[in-house]
């Protein structure tokens, strides 16, 4: 597993809440436990004492997402670095899931689990995932969706650094809305033209006109 795919659990983490709906799917074991997808191990360790410590972890990770999207890179590294101070990693040499053609093991980068719970563990891979992003391609890639009122995070993979949404729903979403803002514009600057001429034409006197 490379390790720049940890990032997708943060993404995915931070994203179980939306602050400006009021809504928060983070509300049992069977979530959380959704949330390591294939890292099942893991899963199987989550009890009903980590709901609310993911929650936690929820907000620290928003943050940073937060303190990236709206310029403050500093703040964004000084989060993150406070979260890999806290839940470092143990990062191993690993090859026994994946063979190649021949049988032999593809040997790759993984994040080692000794964590003395569920919480930590998560923590631990969110923040180091997170970290090989930023370094790699920058923190103005960590983003939060630009389309009102969604506010999920997404990590920015484009070639030329455009992306301001988290989905095509919301990207679509977003210029409908755009669309139809510019259209009432107009309609407004048409109305305000038409009544200025018309104002214009009933004060003339009969012989001016």
């Amino acid at each position: 597993m490379e390790l720049a795919h940890y990032s997708d659990f943060a993404v995915r983490l931070v994203n179980t809440e939306e602050p400006v709906r009021g809504k928060d799917s983070l509300t049992s074991v069977e979530v959380v436990r959704d949330l390591f997808g294939e890292a099942s191990q893991m899963a199987r360790r989550v009890t009903e004492a980590d709901v609310p410590r993911f929650r936690t972890i929820r907000t620290r990770l928003r943050a940073v997402f937060t303190a990236a999207d709206e310029g403050d890179q500093t703040g964004a590294v000084d989060l993150l670095n406070s979260l890999l101070l806290e839940f470092p990693v143990s990062p191993q040499i690993s090859g026994h899931d994946f063979l190649d053609e021949e049988g032999r093991p593809r040997w790759h980068m993984h994040l080692a689990d000794h964590s003395s719970n569920a919480t930590t563990g998560y923590a631990a891979i969110c923040a180091m995932g997170l970290a090989f992003h930023l370094t790699e391609f920058g923190a103005d890639r960590l983003g939060l969706c630009q389309a009102p009122p969604c506010r999920n995070a997404y990590l920015d993979t484009s070639t030329n650094r455009s992306r301001r949404y988290c989905s095509d729903r919301c990207a679509t979403r977003a210029n409908v809305a755009a669309y139809r803002a510019r259209k009432r514009l107009e309609a407004e600057r048409t109305d305000r033209t038409g009544l200025t001429h018309e104002t214009s034409q009933e004060s003339t006197t009969p012989a001016e006109r």
